[in-house]
């Protein structure tokens, strides 16, 4: 699927994105430099993430620029200092997508204090202060756009991951709080909400011969779901046309929940 919209308003803009290096995120990093965006991105991947750099700078008549920052979420000082470096090399940071997460099951029954504090920080934490340190740079440019990546696993009362559920239920709630918050310098906070992806990882991990019959069962789309379905969304909350969505939650699920 090629997106085919384009929204002046992102051309030249900085895009900072988590997790860019694959799936979702690989079609985000590839979504904004078509609309001719300062992508930067940071992923703990650095072979793929080095390979969708190479293979968009070498693409003819792209106007965008991309630039990759190893990162593990995890070190959230890191994060802070590939923020700020973004901003150096490409200018105030406008918008924010926190779509990084890691969508592994465990039995809770065996959950550590351990294991679940990763969990968290793997799949909210991040999200909260990258919010916080593109704050300023948003203030100062008079706006801004922030996209923070929820689940529909906690809506459809998915269970085998109650940590991950936990975590992406939270961010609905980061989400208002901060488009309070950060109302008044007019940036924008919402919480994107995928259904069931098709990314590479679902395709190896998840995908087996009943997902056909699932899907079909649960979305009132019987089509699947691309990773291009989510960046087209993404795409609009992040751009001018989208000026006054604030605090929502935005589901691309084929209509499952």
């Amino acid at each position: 699927m090629t997106l085919t919209n384009q929204y002046p308003s992102l051309k030249g803009k900085t895009v900072f994105i988590s997790g860019g290096g694959s799936g979702i995120g690989a079609s985000l990093v590839e979504s904004f430099f078509r609309q001719g965006s300062k992508v930067a991105f940071v992923d703990i991947q650095e072979d793929v993430s080095l390979a969708l750099v190479e293979r968009l700078r070498q693409e003819s008549g792209s106007p965008g620029s991309v630039h990759f920052y190893p990162c593990d979420l995890l070190d959230i000082e890191k994060l802070q200092n590939a923020i700020e470096r973004a901003a150096g090399e490409l200018g105030p940071i406008s918008v924010l997508i926190n779509n990084a997460a890691n969508d592994n099951r465990h039995d809770f029954r065996q959950v550590t204090p351990e294991q679940w504090d990763k969990c968290s920080a793997v799949n909210l934490r991040h999200q909260f202060f990258a919010a916080q340190a593109v704050y300023p740079q948003m203030k100062q440019l008079g706006g801004g756009s922030i996209v923070n990546f929820g689940s529909m696993s906690w809506h459809a009362g998915q269970g085998g991951m109650p940590g991950y559920t936990s975590s992406k239920a939270a961010i609905e709630g980061l989400t208002r709080g901060l488009a309070r918050d950060m109302g008044p310098d007019k940036i924008r906070v919402n919480t994107l909400v995928p259904g069931w992806v098709m990314t590479e990882k679902q395709l190896r991990e998840r995908v087996d011969e009943n997902t056909a019959v699932e899907i079909d069962r649960n979305q009132s789309l019987k089509e699947r779901l691309i990773p291009e379905n989510i960046s087209a969304m993404v795409l609009f909350l992040a751009s001018d046309d989208s000026c006054m969505c604030t605090a929502q939650n935005f589901i691309v699920d084929g209509g499952w929940i």
